[in-house]
Formats: C-alpha cells, structure tokens, sequence
C-alpha cells in the first residue's frame, strides 16, 4: 500500500514535472527528460508500470482483468493528479502512465476519470501506446463508440455526447468517427423510445427532438461511411418522424433524406 506521504510526493513531483515543460498544444507533447529527480521519478513508475502490463497479460478473462486493473490504477493516481493539475496551468509532457490509464478506465468503465484523462491526453496531444497504431483521440472515438454498439447500456449517453465535443477538430479515419456519430444516433432513437413528457428534463421539442437527433447522426454517419450500416435506421427514423405530423416534427423529417438505396 502507498503511504500518504509517498502519494503526496508522487503528487507534487507529477505537477513540478508538467511544469518544467512549455506548454505544446497542439504540437505533440514532449518526452520527460530521465536524468533529473523528477524524470527518475516517472522512470520508475513506469518500470511498474510495464510490470503490471505483463501480469495483465497472464490473466486470460477479459473480465477478471478488470477489477485488477483497478486496483493497479490506485498506485498510479496521485501521480496522475499531478500531471492533470500542471495540465490546468497549461503544462504537459508526453506520459505513458496516464495514456494506459486512460485505457484501463475505459475498460473498467469509470467514464469520469476515463473522460478527464481523455481530455488532457487529446488536448495535449499525447501519443497512444504504440500497440493501439492511433491517435488518442481515435482510440477513445472508436473504442468508446463500438462498446456502446456492442452493448447498449454499457456507455450512458452523456458521455457519448462528451466524447463527441473532445474529439473536436481532431482528424481520423471518417469510418472511426462515422461509428460515434452511429453510436449517438442509437444512443438518441432509445431516448426517443422512453421518452416521458412529464420528466423535468424533458426537451422542448418532445420526442421529435430525439428522433431529430437520432436522425442527424444516422444521416452522418452514413455520408462518413457508407458501409457503417445505418440504412435502416434511418428509414425507421424518417418514418417516425413522419408518425408524429409536421407540428411535432421540428423539421427533422423535412431535410433532405440520405442516400438510402
């Protein structure tokens, strides 16, 4: 177990290392020097790092990994927090640590930690470990977007919509970002289908409001990738619109319709 002392240390090193860097967004971060106290300091981290990647890779169930990958995350954390304070003051350094964290809080599905990684590793332009071949950004567009095709409930929507504003801007193969823009619109159409008009959260424009969105993103997702298959969504979706007359619409059903053929 770490000691509240070596947490605290771990903590103010990671700042004092952000610090030490010029503030690179949007060029690539750089790497941490390794001859100084504080580069001794990330080196050794992640030898143990690396030590708990191979233990993982010894664990053959992708779902026993999980609450491993927790635990090993808690060792990391004030180290992290380091690194995301000296992020908010503008000052960052390449860091594996918090890139394979950011992996592992996907997979254990703490989508805050998960979101607040992926926001400074995206802003700061950080590199993927090299065995994901993508940019951040793509990784966690991609990975977040097909968890949630795969399993409807895996990913709140919310966190779809947070994900879809950080990777902003940022450029991707069109099919990895065609599968977010699906993923919302899957993610809007069951809104859509437990939509309650008395709940106070309930948008002003009623159901077609879901539908509306549901459709944007099908209709995005297909001119990004035509192949993603969202065809039939958005027949069903033009056609729902269409059920709920002009009024309630909002003129989602009047735009012009994808090529659906």
């Amino acid at each position: 177990m770490v000691s509240a002392f070596r947490r605290h240390q771990m903590r103010v090193r990671a700042l004092q290392s952000g610090a030490a860097q010029p503030d690179t967004a949007p060029a690539a971060a750089p790497e941490r020097a390794l001859d100084t106290p504080l580069g001794q300091e990330y080196a050794a981290l992640r030898v143990a790092l690396h030590d708990n990647l191979r233990s993982l890779s010894d664990i053959a169930s992708i779902e026993a990994r999980n609450p491993v990958k927790i635990e090993m995350a808690r060792t990391f954390a004030p180290w992290i927090e380091g690194v995301l304070q000296a992020g908010e003051e503008g000052q960052a350094a390449q860091d594996e640590i918090l890139v394979w964290n950011l992996v592992w809080a996907i997979d254990y599905r703490d989508w805050e930690y998960a979101l607040r990684l992926a926001a400074h590793a995206i802003r700061f332009n950080l590199a993927s470990p090299e065995r994901y071949n993508r940019t951040v950004a793509c990784f966690v567009a991609e990975d977040i977007a097909k968890l949630s095709l795969d399993q409807q409930e895996a990913v709140p929507h919310d966190v779809l919509c947070r994900v879809l504003s950080l990777i902003e801007g940022h450029d991707m193969p069109d099919p990895a970002k065609a599968k977010l823009h699906k993923a919302l619109a899957r993610s809007f159409a069951r809104r859509a289908d437990a939509f309650d008009p008395a709940a106070d959260n309930a948008p002003a424009g009623g159901k077609a409001a879901y539908l509306a969105e549901a459709l944007d993103h099908a209709r995005r997702a297909h001119q990004l990738d035509s192949s993603i298959g969202v065809k039939s969504d958005i027949r069903s979706l033009e056609k729902a619109l269409r059920k709920l007359g002009p009024d309630e619409a909002g003129g989602g059903a009047g735009e012009d319709e994808a090529d659906t053929e």
